[in-house]
């Protein structure tokens, strides 16, 4: 796998992103998980910017982003970390405020170390196989390319 994202449905309720970035795990995973680092790079497509990062990595601790493009509109998401397991994978709830999702999302994102860098898979189980699809239509994965493009430059320099 290049240094590109792919999108995979691996079940009827799920999409599984995966992108290699030339980095070690730790350094991939803190990238994910450290506000002061997700402030570089998770701003996604179109002139979207993260205007509010708030992450409380400890199992229970909350989550919240929130974005905002040139025109002024907005979108925010919630969450909660589940689980941790620095640097190799973390789970959280996801719940956008105009819940365009079709309700609270289980996110486990994996990191995982080969000769290359690290592959982080990013797997979110939806409610419902409705809820997935509209999920893939509403050009998500576009936006995580986005996003990951900064990230893969955050990491280099």
């Amino acid at each position: 796998m290049s240094n590109k994202t792919t999108v995979a449905t691996p079940g009827d309720v799920e999409i599984a992103v995966s992108r290699r970035f030339e980095a070690p795990p730790q350094r991939v995973f803190d990238a994910f998980t450290r506000a002061e680092h997700v402030r570089k790079w998770m701003h996604g497509p179109n002139g979207w910017n993260l205007e509010r990062c708030e992450l409380e990595l400890r199992v229970g601790g909350n989550i919240r982003y929130e974005w905002k493009n040139a025109d002024g509109d907005s979108m925010g998401m919630s969450g909660e970390f589940r689980e941790i397991q620095a640097p190799l994978r973390t789970v959280h709830t996801e719940l956008f405020d105009a819940d365009w999702t079709g309700g609270e999302t289980v996110v486990t994102t994996d990191f995982n170390e080969d000769q290359n860098g690290t592959l982080v898979t990013i797997t979110t189980r939806f409610g419902s196989k409705t809820a997935r699809d509209a999920a893939l239509e509403s050009g998500m994965a576009e936006g995580m390319e986005a996003s990951f493009v900064h990230l893969e430059r955050t990491l280099a320099a």
